[in-house]
């Protein structure tokens, strides 16, 4: 059988479709928050947009058909998040985040589980936020380290049929919830055991954002995606039934990485859609600008070799994207080399796609005149967030490497 980039009919339509939502519902986005100071208060403008993004189905396409959802594949995600990323990334973002904070759960929770607490978001899913806290107050990136008091310090505490939570999370992407009183639901990671080593205590347990205990502390201000909600969030003594753990204490490690591994090709879709709002700006600048020479800018040959670098990163951006979210899609998500490769290329890529653009047109892109320096802001983030390129995903890569049974061409072949 050939292998085919060509794009199925619904494929096509479901691209037609999300690139008019976004140029037609998005394009407001900015607008709405760009008179607020406060992070929280950004994020919240946003809600008119969010609930244009819950009506359309876009939050019912991450959740499978069996529990109630339109269950849309990985790369049919990819191609809608393209679309919508290459107009706003804030309202995207806090959509993927929903994505984010269930894949634990759609991932390693049980029929019951998934069938207790998916309903909500199929009901209700312009006001119901999902969050992965996984970030602990003072990093993350050695969060399996297995030396006593080191790795992750959010502790769970069994108590008869209830485990009690307790520690801070910083970077809870939707962790606030529309009211800013807490998400939906969290996904939390803890350990159940603080003498024992994260690969024996390491747990993911599913956390109702009515319990008591959930306190949010704070916004982090960021200079990009500015309307993302990105929170300081207090666990004490939150009490949460025992059934609400995915899998046993140590599952936390491989349910972790698969989470991120979701993410990771989702966010290949986000910097295409990034570098095109750059190359875009970019090539129409150079068409019809002379900067008081004789000829257009693409006339000259440095120029239009950039232009041709710039669109040859992106095609190649797109495609491994594609690659790893079929990846995905074949493997029921187990996928991990492939989506990790491509969320590191990627979001490296996307930086110096939008700073080649900036180059093109020169000091006035970093100005407010051009979208050029927020599409940077918003770039920069890419390679730092969603486990970090150095802390989190080329520390994994690395240990996928060292394996005895590693095979250098797996990822291509499938």
């Amino acid at each position: 059988m050939a292998i085919d980039f060509t794009l199925t009919d619904a494929q096509c339509e479901l691209q037609a479709n999300a690139r008019e939502f976004a140029k037609t519902v998005l394009s407001g986005v900015k607008a709405s928050y760009a008179h607020l100071n406060k992070p929280e208060e950004r994020f919240f403008a946003t809600k008119p947009f969010f609930d244009e993004v819950a009506k359309a189905g876009f939050i019912h396409a991450l959740i499978p058909e069996a529990y109630g959802g339109a269950g849309f594949p990985n790369i049919d995600l990819a191609i809608a998040a393209e679309e919508l990323m290459a107009v706003d990334v804030s309202v995207p973002t806090t959509m993927l985040g929903v994505g984010l904070g269930l894949q634990p759960l759609l991932l390693h929770g049980s029929h019951e589980q998934k069938s207790r607490l998916l309903p909500d978001f199929v009901e209700d899913p312009a006001n119901r936020l999902a969050a992965l806290a996984f970030s602990d107050v003072g990093g993350a990136a050695n969060f399996d380290c297995p030396e006593p008091g080191a790795g992750m310090q959010t502790s769970a505490r069994r108590d008869g049929d209830f485990w009690i939570i307790n520690g801070q999370k910083q970077y809870t992407t939707n962790g606030s919830g529309w009211d800013g009183r807490g998400a939906h639901l969290y996904s939390v990671v803890c350990r159940t055991d603080m003498g024992l080593p994260p690969s024996d205590s390491l747990a993911v347990i599913m956390v109702p954002g009515n319990t008591p205990g959930i306190d949010i502390k704070g916004h982090h201000d960021m200079p990009g995606h500015r309307a993302v909600d990105s929170p300081v969030i207090h666990f004490t003594d939150v009490r949460v039934p025992a059934a609400n753990i995915l899998g046993q204490p140590g599952d936390g490690i491989a349910i972790k990485y698969k989470t991120f591994s979701w993410t990771a090709g989702l966010i290949g879709a986000a910097c295409v859609g990034v570098m095109r709002a750059a190359f875009d700006f970019a090539f129409e600048f150079t068409r019809t600008e002379k900067r008081a020479g004789s000829v257009p800018i693409i006339d000259h040959q440095n120029a239009g070799y950039m232009l041709v670098d710039m669109k040859s990163r992106i095609e190649a951006c797109r495609y491994m994207t594609w690659k790893a979210c079929h990846a995905l899609d074949v493997s029921g998500g187990t996928a991990e080399e492939l989506p990790t490769i491509t969320k590191v290329f990627c979001s490296e890529t996307c930086v110096q796609v939008v700073y080649d653009a900036m180059r093109l047109v020169g000091v006035d892109s970093y100005t407010s005149d051009t979208p050029l320096a927020g599409l940077m802001q918003d770039a920069l983030c890419f390679p730092l967030y969603d486990g970090g390129n150095m802390g989190i995903r080329r520390r994994r890569l690395h240990a996928l490497m060292r394996a005895k049974d590693y095979d250098p061409l797996a990822a291509a072949y499938g």
